[in-house]
């Protein structure tokens, strides 16, 4: 009985490092893949920098071969009086002449916690394929963040925190991060620690403003926020002191 339950939890959660790619079993459809698989784009930089849509989960596996994928506490199980432990499945019936029918939705992260993250969300009618289809679509949504040290009390130029501060929005939650000295570790919520250390932030302040119970607007106004991040133009000098990292070359002035 034990040994059940053990697999259960180790199902249920925990960081999933990715399996080793093989290429040459890998049949592009994209132009984008077939340029890949031929070795004529060797950095994912060359794709996120020019603003290119991946279409193909297996363009970031062979490019980032050290990504690791984590689930997020978007949903609760059922408990007496309304209350419930919580779970990464979010459970939704829908009413039929045959019976209930239920669906499950989850929200995954994929990141190699060295400046690069990506989020999304998977609905099926079984916990496995909405798993797959969480982290088939964060791998899609693939995107660099810039890291700094932006603290007036630190000033290391090292890439432990953000550069500086930035706001992410959905629906009425607004999720607002800003730099912290090193040391201060991740000051936010539980499941938002989750994606800024796959994105390898250390320490951060955090202002959230809205409803924060809904997680699904929460974590989402989080991903936003750090998105926020490589839109800001930034100088030259400003960035060696800041010591900026993942920047376009485009977004210097």
């Amino acid at each position: 009985m034990k040994k059940k339950q053990g697999n259960k939890s180790q199902e249920e959660s925990g960081i999933r490092t990715a399996k080793v790619f093989d290429i040459s079993a890998w049949q592009p459809k994209t132009e984008l893949g077939k340029k890949v698989k031929a070795g004529e784009i060797t950095n994912i930089d060359q794709i996120l920098d020019k603003g290119i849509r991946i279409l193909e989960a297996e363009i970031v596996d062979a490019l980032v071969p050290d990504l690791e994928s984590d689930l997020l506490s978007i949903g609760r199980s059922k408990g007496k009086f309304g209350g419930g432990k919580k779970s990464i499945w979010r459970q939704t019936q829908k009413k039929s002449k045959e019976g209930n029918k239920p669906s499950f939705a989850t929200m995954a992260i994929v990141g190699n916690k060295n400046g690069y993250i990506g989020m999304g969300v998977g609905k099926a009618k079984e916990t496995m394929p909405a798993r797959e289809k969480a982290v088939r679509r964060a791998k899609l949504n693939l995107i660099k963040i810039r890291r700094g040290c932006g603290s007036w009390d630190c000033g290391c130029g090292e890439s432990h925190s953000v550069p500086f501060s930035s706001e992410g929005k959905c629906g009425s939650v607004i999720v607002r991060i800003l730099p912290a000295p090193k040391g201060s570790n991740l000051i936010l919520n539980e499941e938002c620690k989750k994606i800024l250390n796959l994105a390898g932030i250390k320490d951060v302040y955090s202002k959230t403003k809205g409803k924060t119970s809904t997680k699904i607007n929460l974590l989402k106004a989080c991903f936003e926020s750090l998105k926020e991040l490589s839109k800001i133009k930034v100088k030259a000098d400003s960035a060696k002191r800041v010591g900026l990292t993942g920047v376009n070359k485009w977004k210097i002035e």
